[in-house]
C-alpha cells in the first residue's frame, strides 16, 4: 500500500483512540463528533485490513496489530508535528506553550521554585506540568511527545534519546540534633551509622538502596526499621526518633530548613548521584525545546558538576 493512498489524519484518530480508550472520549479530545470518529476508524480498519479495536463494553481495546503500530505512528506524528513547528521562531515573552517536564519527587522542591520564578519574569504565558514518569516508560514518553523533557539519575538510554549532564550529588546522612550516639567530636564513623536503625527512602516496595549495594560490597548491613516513600516524610521521622537516613545532599538542605535536624557526610564511600537532562532526538531542532533545555541548564551552577 501506498503512503498517497492514506489520509494521515486516520493515525491521528489512531492515536487518540488508543489514548482514550474509548470513541466519545477520543472524538472530544478531537473536537470532533463520534460519528466522524467511528467513520475515521472504519476507514483505516479497511485500508489496514484489521478491526484496530475491540469493543468491551464501553472500552476500545488495541489488536496486536495496533500494538505494533502504536510506537512507529506517533514517532512519526511526533517527528512531522516538530518539523513544521522549526520553522517557527519561539518568543518565551510572548508565546504561550505548556510543557511536560518529568521530574522525580526528590527534585521537585529543588528545580520548581528557581524555574517558576524565572519563567514568571522571561516567559510569562509558559505553563508547567511537572509528572511523575516510569523510568521504563521514560523513551516511549519522549518518542510520544506525551513528554517533553526529563529530569533524572544517569539512565541507560537507546540512541534516540539525548542526554546532557547537569550537576553532581553526594549522599549524606540526616539525624536529630540532640541524637545521643553521635554528641562525640568524632561526629558519624562507619561503625557508629552501623550500630544505628534507619529509613530507607525508595518508590520501590522491595530491594537496597544505593548505600546498601555499597555496604554489601564491604560485607556490611544496616538495619532498616522503616520504609518509605518520601525524603521529606523521612526527615520528619528521623526528627523526633533516633533513627537516620540518607539522602542526597543538596536536597538534604532543602528538606530540613524547619526542622532540628543535622547534616552529616555519609562516611562510606558510594557513586556520586548524576543528574542528567533528557529529550528526544525529535525534539532535538524544535525551538521551544532547546530553549527549556536552556533554562534548565541554567538552574544547576556549573560547580555542581565537580561536587
Amino acid at each position: 500500500m501506498h503512503i498517497s493512498r492514506i489520509d494521515l489524519n486516520l493515525f491521528v484518530v489512531l492515536d487518540t483512540i488508543y489514548a482514550e480508550g474509548n470513541i466519545t472520549r477520543a472524538a472530544k479530545a478531537l473536537s470532533l463528533t463520534q460519528p466522524a470518529v467511528s467513520h475515521a476508524l472504519a476507514r483505516l480498519r479497511d485500508l489496514l485490513g484489521d478491526p484496530l479495536f475491540i469493543r468491551q463494553g464501553s472500552n476500545m481495546l488495541p489488536t496486536p496489530m495496533t500494538r505494533s503500530l502504536i510506537g512507529p505512528v506517533r514517532q512519526a506524528l511526533q517527528t512531522l508535528e516538530v518539523s513544521v513547528k522549526h520553522g517557527n521562531q519561539f518568543d518565551p515573552m510572548v508565546t504561550r506553550r505548556s510543557f511536560n517536564l518529568g521530574l522525580p519527587g526528590v527534585l521537585e522542591a529543588r528545580l520548581l521554585p528557581p524555574l517558576m520564578q524565572l519563567l514568571q519574569a522571561q516567559a510569562p504565558l509558559v505553563e508547567i506540568n511537572s509528572v511523575r514518569v516510569e523510568r521504563r516508560q521514560l523513551e516511549s514518553e519522549l518518542a510520544a511527545g506525551t513528554l517533553d523533557i526529563a529530569v533524572d539519575v544517569l539512565l541507560q538510554r537507546p540512541g534516540e534519546i539525548r542526554s546532557t549532564p547537569l550537576s553532581r550529588d553526594a549522599l549524606v546522612v540526616v539525624a536529630r540534633q540532640d541524637h545521643q550516639a553521635l554528641q562525640t567530636a568524632a561526629g558519624l564513623d562507619l561503625e557508629t551509622y552501623l550500630a544505628q536503625s534507619h529509613i530507607l527512602v525508595s518508590s520501590r516496595r522491595t530491594g537496597p538502596g544505593v548505600e546498601d549495594v555499597e555496604l554489601a560490597r564491604i560485607g556490611r548491613q544496616r538495619h532498616i526499621a522503616l520504609r518509605c516513600q518520601h525524603y521529606y516524610a523521612a526527615c520528619q521521622v528521623a526528627s523526633s526518633s533516633d533513627l537516620l537516613t540518607t539522602m542526597p545532599a543538596h536536597y538534604a538542605q532543602i528538606a530540613n530548613v524547619n526542622l532540628a535536624n543535622r547534616i552529616y557526610p555519609l562516611p562510606l564511600a558510594t557513586p556520586p548521584l548524576d543528574v542528567y537532562l533528557y529529550w528526544h532526538d525529535n525534539a532535538e531542532l524544535d525551538p521551544a525545546n532547546r530553549w527549556l533545555r536552556g533554562v534548565l541548564s541554567q538552574l544547576f551552577p556549573a560547580q555542581e558538576m565537580t561536587a
